[in-house]
């Protein structure tokens, strides 16, 4: 990982959007910061498109989604999308069809039960009420379960052919093919009618944990904040550059470096 002063000039001058994380990514202490929300309304002033691509819930994201500087959430691990219309609604887009959400969110539920009475400790995340297209143990965010116990949620979860990923806080899983990545090239295409993969260059994404490594991976211009570092032994692929600061402080330094590209372009 090398830091954001090594992200050549050029190559930010050329972004036309930056992709995030929200857990501990924009948020420091499950609070979004204000440096974190200045950085995306400068992000969006200078014409960039941000959009969030979360574990998170979309009932949990629906707040947010009203009310912060950005073009869309794509919640749930790439499941469902949340886009402001403009005139203060938010307009919900699923990648699977009803029948399909319905069938497995009675089998989702099945599973939750099942981890929560053979695995000691697993608890579901308190956010669950808001989940439609997938299920979430917490590990960190209000309960604490050590590596051998999320390595067995994740084996139970991936026994039944479920994907499963751990966040930050979370060990989410879920059956269908959508992901972070895949949740990206979606919404690109749903907003702007676009292929992501003809423009990958263009796009910058910020993330904290194993469950941003495809995305860290797939995205040349790929930024983890400093708390990455925490995740980096099990990590399969690093972020490309790392900022100096943590949580939204660190996604406010990567903007920063950004906006400083861009502005220096202008002269």
């Amino acid at each position: 990982m090398q830091p954001l002063a090594d992200w050549p000039l050029p190559a930010r001058r050329r972004l036309v959007g930056v992709f995030t994380d929200i857990d501990d990514t924009l948020t420091t202490e499950r609070a979004i910061t204000p440096d974190a929300l200045e950085a995306m309304a400068a992000l969006k002033a200078a014409g960039l498109h941000v959009v969030a691509v979360t574990g998170r819930p979309v009932g949990w994201s629906e707040p947010f989604a009203a009310v912060w500087p950005i073009d869309a959430i794509v919640a749930e691990n790439g499941a469902v999308a949340l886009v402001p219309t403009g005139d203060g609604r938010l307009e919900k887009r699923y990648q699977q069809d009803a029948a399909t959400r319905e069938r497995n969110f009675g089998r989702m539920q099945a599973m939750l039960e099942r981890i929560e009475k053979n695995i000691p400790g697993a608890r579901r995340a308190t956010d669950s009420a808001g989940r439609e297209c997938d299920i979430a143990i917490d590990h960190s965010e209000f309960t604490t379960l050590g590596d051998e116990t999320i390595a067995e949620v994740v084996a139970t979860m991936r026994s039944e052919g479920m994907h499963a990923t751990v966040s930050s806080i979370h060990v989410n899983g879920w059956w269908g093919d959508h992901n972070k990545l895949a949740g990206a090239r979606w919404i690109v295409r749903e907003l702007w009618a676009r292929n992501l993969e003809d423009e990958t260059d263009l796009w910058a994404y910020v993330g904290d944990s194993t469950n941003d490594a495809l995305m860290f991976e797939h995205f040349a211009h790929s930024i983890g904040v400093a708390n990455v570092r925490r995740f980096e032994s099990a990590l399969p692929h690093l972020p490309r550059y790392v900022s100096k600061h943590e949580r939204g402080a660190g996604f406010a330094e990567a903007a920063a470096a950004v906006l400083a590209a861009k502005s220096l372009s202008a002269r």
